[in-house]
């Protein structure tokens, strides 16, 4: 069984950063295609970002330029470094990891940009 474990979120001014981890405890990291999706209270949730094994990135129109997604696979881990936050990024951020057709989510971690 593939647990995912996110961390890092909290409260931030407008303008500022987070850094979000998601630590896998399944073996062959390496093979997944991993993402962060959010949801926030009212709207449609957000795939908003997602890497590939060979690591090809992709990012949402409301995200690229400011989020950079990241892995390293010797740490079974994988980050959203988040850069230039808005309010409308305010939402809980769920990490996934998909492989042979099976996906895995975390528990989610809050991120609320407010001054």
């Amino acid at each position: 069984q593939v647990q995912l474990v996110e961390s890092g979120g909290g409260l931030v001014q407008p303008g500022g950063s987070l850094r979000l981890s998601c630590v896998s405890s399944g073996r062959f990291f390496n093979r997944y295609t991993m993402g962060w999706y959010r949801q926030a209270p009212g709207k449609a949730g957000e795939l908003v970002a997602t890497m590939t094994s060979d690591g090809t990135k992709q990012y949402s129109d409301s995200v690229r330029g400011r989020f950079t997604i990241s892995r390293d696979d010797a740490k079974n881990t994988m980050y959203l470094e988040m850069n230039n936050l808005k309010p409308e990024d305010t939402a809980d951020y769920y990490c996934q990891g998909v492989i042979l057709g099976k996906d895995y989510w975390g528990q989610g971690t809050q991120v609320t940009v407010s001054s």
